[in-house]
């Protein structure tokens, strides 16, 4: 199961839209463009390949595509670090047939959430997988806003709490951007686990039910971001501003640690303090 061919052909024609052929140093040419961006053939000659075997790229019709072919595209069309990863990782050769075509909730290990437990008083935190699914926090991560115990595993996933959990706006005050890079975020997992039946679903059921996340999904942005401030808005508390962490954990693969801190002796702490202790008499 996999959405290879539509994801490369979105992402490469997305990208050649995006670009000014003028800023390039590209003429117009005799016939004026039809379309913004550029043409297949201005990338395929910045990347330094045929313009039949660009085509071929683009409609997800070839086979195998070597480093060199990858680097030489990111560099024609201007990617960030992150669109390079996603470009190499929709790129690599499929899931063979025959092979199976489901995920297996991956666990956290007695000894992170042993970690997770030691950050309780002071800091909130969070083990996501594949698909962004939440897969383990601490006490003071559920006094932040929602207590993932009480919902079914299946639902325990960022973008579908994003977009389809109401509750999720009245936890944000600046919802938009949330949602903005949870879908550059859930992009970047489909890049990095291009055979996965469980980001395929999680994908096609926002497709379907959202119409917020079909049009953000559309814009092909791809943007991992493991740092930076988020804002929280608590009933008890009122408003929170914590910096986040996020950390591969590199013997659990597909794993990711996320830390919230607040800055010491700000509001935010106190606040901390507070919600620690209401955690732990509840």
């Amino acid at each position: 199961m996999g959405h290879s061919e539509p994801e490369i052909k979105g992402f490469l024609k997305a990208r050649r839209a995006a670009l000014d052929p003028a800023e390039l140093g590209l003429p117009d040419g005799v016939v004026r463009r039809r379309v913004r961006g550029l043409r297949r053939e201005e990338v395929a000659q910045l990347a330094g390949i045929s313009v039949d075997y660009y085509t071929r790229i683009e409609q997800g019709r070839a086979p195998a595509v070597s480093d060199s072919v990858v680097d030489g595209l990111a560099r024609a069309l201007r990617l960030t670090p992150s669109e390079h990863t996603y470009l190499r990782n929709i790129t690599l050769p499929r899931r063979r047939a025959g092979e199976p075509d489901f995920d297996p909730r991956p666990r956290v290990r007695p000894e992170i959430q042993q970690l997770l437990n030691a950050m309780d008083g002071t800091v909130p935190a969070y083990v996501y997988g594949p698909a962004m699914d939440i897969l383990a926090w601490n006490t003071l991560g559920t006094r932040l806003g929602i207590d993932y115990a009480a919902i079914p595993e299946e639902r325990r996933n960022g973008p579908l709490l994003v977009f389809l959990d109401p509750r999720l706006r009245e936890i944000h005050p600046n919802w938009a951007e949330v949602a903005d890079d949870t879908v550059a975020g859930l992009r970047a997992e489909t890049g990095r686990h291009p055979g996965s039946s469980r980001v395929c679903r999680v994908t096609h059921e926002l497709l379907d039910r959202s119409e917020e996340f079909r049009r953000r999904w559309e814009a092909q942005a791809v943007q991992e971001r493991t740092r930076g401030v988020k804002r929280f808005r608590h009933p008890e508390a009122g408003e929170l501003v914590l910096r986040f962490e996020a950390f591969v954990l590199p013997a659990d693969p597909g794993q990711m640690l996320c830390t919230y801190t607040a800055d010491e002796g700000s509001a935010t702490a106190e606040a901390l303090k507070v919600l620690a202790g209401a955690a732990a008499v509840a």
